[in-house]
């Protein structure tokens, strides 16, 4: 079984890579949405994977660091895209949440967003 939560948050950032004069090489701002998914099997005596007020803790700390910040600023963020929030708040929650499999950091008023379910086999062989 699969569940998740969201959190919204509002930031501003710049793209460090983008071409001088593109639009996203300005300090420019969006409305963020993060969705955190974890895996597993409903408990016998709780009936739930995982408590949804429990995930909402865990999630709380890395709202607090991403909400209404210069993204550019936070450390592993300098060239803060949709792919390296992601990561970023990965690694944030990855020993936190048992069961984390997928993050979600989407910009709705773009229609667009990106999807990281944990680094490569290899790579997780290699780190361990």
């Amino acid at each position: 079984m699969r569940i998740y939560k969201e959190f919204l948050f509002e930031a501003a950032h710049y793209l460090p890579t983008a071409p001088p004069g593109h639009p996203n090489s300005r300090v420019h701002g969006h409305s963020f949405r993060a969705r955190i998914t974890v895996d597993g099997a409903p408990g016998a005596d709780t009936g739930y994977v995982f408590h949804f007020d429990e995930l909402s803790q865990m999630m709380a700390e890395a709202q607090d660091a991403l909400d209404h910040r210069l993204l550019n600023e936070i450390e592993g963020l300098e060239a803060p895209t949709l792919e390296r929030i992601a990561i970023w708040l990965w690694n944030r929650l990855q020993n936190r949440v048992p069961g984390l499999s997928q993050i979600e950091i989407a910009r709705d008023s773009c229609r667009e967003g990106a999807i990281y379910c944990g680094p490569a086999p290899e790579t997780r062989i290699a780190a361990e």
